[in-house]
């Protein structure tokens, strides 16, 4: 039946002219068919288009999900780490003050004291400028240069850190406090020697005070000795850090042997004559990097029975 094929007249009326049109009904057929799949074809194509859409939203929300759990991690850690940043700076602002009496005893120390404590220059803070500086065009890139920054901080204030320790050792390293209390009966520097009556050079302090009165230990240290020697008697020396020395002569007993640690205040020996002395007294001294100090610019207020 589709092999048949029909011829379809057109005549104008005016001219006279006959037109003949054949037509196959395969042709007829196909486009009939053609007529019929096109919806057909453009709705199925939609639908893969609309599947496809789908697929591709899908991956990319799947990506973004990744991606703000990576960011909500790191913002996590920066937080932590912010927090932690600031619970040592609060700290090292406590304990960077030191006390009017401390900070004055140190101004007095030689030079070649306090650059022992001083240590390294602190690194510049440049690096930390460029990171601000630096153009942000992404998340990461902004999460990047906060950790940059944070890092950098971190840094100073581990430096920070490490003056202030520095600072405070010093400060519990310098002889500040009396020894013992009494009258002050011998000062550092030139003197009539008590025995001969000729001119001397009197190496620290002599504090007149009864026997058997407490003598402490002027600032922290570990005990070098404790023993008799010679024109000092019964000494103690106390080795504190960045080459600071203390020495107490012509105790009457001690409290405390070689190797023994001691804090500022601490009870070492006891006041007595032993050794080159006329009466019951102390006999203190100050040694740093193997000069003799005068041992009244370190010391800060006496306590009561100091004169």
């Amino acid at each position: 039946m589709l092999s048949r094929r029909y011829t379809v007249l057109v005549a104008d009326r005016t001219t006279g002219v006959v037109r003949r049109v054949t037509i196959s009904m395969r042709t007829v057929a196909a486009v009939l068919c053609s007529i019929v799949a096109a919806p057909v074809l453009i709705g199925i194509g939609a639908r893969l288009s609309a599947v496809y859409e789908i697929h591709v939203l899908e991956a990319s929300n799947s990506a973004l999900e990744v991606e703000n759990a990576n960011f909500r991690e790191t913002t996590g850690q920066l937080t932590t780490q912010l927090q932690s940043l600031e619970t040592v700076i609060d700290d090292l602002g406590t304990r960077a003050s030191l006390g009017p009496e401390e900070a004055k005893a140190i101004q007095k120390l030689p030079a070649v004291v306090k650059a022992r404590a001083a240590g390294g220059n602190a690194k510049s803070s440049a690096a930390l400028s460029s990171v601000l500086s630096t153009s942000l065009i992404s998340p990461e890139d902004t999460f990047g240069a906060l950790r940059s920054l944070l890092q950098g901080l971190e840094s100073r204030l581990r430096l920070v850190s490490r003056d202030v320790e520095r600072q405070e050792k010093l400060a519990a390293a310098t002889p500040s406090i009396w020894p013992a209390q009494g009258w002050l009966t011998g000062r550092f520097g030139g003197r009539s020697d008590p025995f001969t009556g000729e001119p001397a050079f009197h190496e620290g302090l002599d504090i007149s005070t009864e026997k058997g009165q407490p003598v402490r230990a002027t600032a922290d240290g570990v005990v070098e000795s404790a023993g008799y020697n010679g024109d000092y008697g019964n000494l103690i020396v106390v080795r504190h850090e960045f080459g600071i020395t203390t020495r107490y002569g012509h105790l009457s007993r001690f409290s405390v042997s070689g190797g023994t640690s001691v804090k500022r205040g601490d009870v070492i020996g006891y006041v007595g004559s032993t050794g080159r002395s006329t009466g019951s007294h102390l006999h203190y001294e100050i040694i740093a990097n193997g000069k003799l100090l005068n041992p009244l610019q370190l010391l800060t207020q006496p306590p009561q029975g100091v004169r």
